[in-house]
């Protein structure tokens, strides 16, 4: 059995059938990439991985024990969901970065911090900057060492390097390769053909809200 069993998984919006009886088995320590047009259905995949959305029909099983037994809060501390547009809150970074500790009641890391902010191509100097004068790029790798600060179990992405340019896109997709190295699963959507190649052992096709194709990649 998988880390992640999806079970004719169904999700609609009205009369809509975005997600439409997709079965999957994810093993733990798998790389996915997840790709195909806009509005095929990935994003709201992945937003019932992250357990935001209820599926309309079906089931997901995280490490064999349904969804629906777990507390939510501690789901989506194994299984961490990092959007495509990042919401950053209140007024400086060094606020964003501090919440994983104050919502686990953990005495804040300072050097967990500094070390995710240098690992980005970041530095201290970010901490006091006001979250409104971030570039659309800046804010992603934000978003992404906020998500990153507890290590998940499970990391699902979603379009997470849009807004970067080759080279930080290329920091951001080591990272994730050595935390996949670590143990972590990840299942990254993405629009770039070649990101969807460079790190992932599979590759999964969706269209019209169904699996249309997958590939195994040889590394």
């Amino acid at each position: 059995m998988g880390i992640l069993n999806i079970r004719n998984l169904t999700f609609k919006d009205k009369d809509n059938t975005i997600v439409d009886n997709v079965s999957l088995i994810i093993e733990r320590g798998e790389c996915i990439s997840i790709v195909g047009e806009s509005g095929s259905g990935k994003s709201t995949l992945l937003r019932l991985c992250a357990d935001l959305i209820s599926p309309s029909a079906g089931s997901i099983e995280y490490n064999n024990k349904n969804y629906l037994e777990y507390n939510p809060v501690d789901l989506r501390r194994s299984i961490s969901y990092c959007t495509q547009t990042p919401y950053l809150f209140g007024n400086d970074v060094y606020e964003n970065l501090c919440f994983p500790f104050k919502i686990r009641n953990k005495e804040i890391d300072n050097n967990r911090i500094y070390k995710l902010l240098i690992d980005f191509s970041l530095d201290k100097s970010y901490l006091d900057k006001d979250i409104n004068l971030l570039s659309g790029g800046e804010k992603q790798r934000i978003a992404l060492i906020r998500n990153l600060i507890f290590t998940p179990e499970i990391l699902l992405l979603d379009e997470v390097t849009s807004a970067l340019d080759s080279n930080n896109t290329m920091i951001v997709e080591n990272y994730i390769k050595f935390l996949n190295k670590e143990g972590v699963t990840v299942i990254w959507v993405t629009h770039d053909e070649e990101q969807s190649k460079r790190i992932f052992n599979r590759k999964i096709y969706i269209k019209n809200g169904k699996i249309e194709d997958m590939e195994v990649i040889e590394r």
